[in-house]
């Protein structure tokens, strides 16, 4: 019975982090987008390449969390300690994209204040 259990929490896991990471990543890079084309200087081959590359480490980073911390043990075999366990791994895991997002919007932020910098050295340079 408590093999049953578990496979019903994989499979109520499975979808949830699965949509989760789907979810943030085309939130997070749909909106990128404007960062990478202001970082970039408008040239969108690029900005679009790299956001795309961003978008891929993204999904291997999160989805490979998410398969690492599949376990499921139960020692009550009971539905409440499934939907406990399941709540806080899920949790867990939605704190961690959370974590995750921010720290893509901090590289956002990052190479737009570097651009704007390296733009301020070129006006300087021109004057000069």
């Amino acid at each position: 019975m408590e093999t049953t259990k578990i496979l019903i929490g994989y499979g109520i896991y499975l979808p949830i982090a699965l949509f989760l990471t789907y979810y943030v990543s085309k939130t997070l890079f749909k909106n990128g987008k404007i960062f990478m084309l202001d970082i970039f200087k408008g040239r969108e081959e690029i900005a679009e390449a790299t956001n795309r590359l961003f978008e891929t480490g993204f999904y291997l980073l999160n989805i490979g969390f998410a398969l690492m911390i599949l376990q499921l043990q139960l020692s009550n075999n009971s539905y409440q300690e499934l939907i406990e366990r399941l709540s806080y791994k899920i949790g867990g895991f939605s704190i961690y994209l959370g974590v995750m997002l921010f720290f893509n919007l901090y590289f956002f932020f990052r190479g737009k204040r570097k651009a704007k910098e390296a733009q301020e050295e070129e006006r300087l340079v021109f004057k000069a």
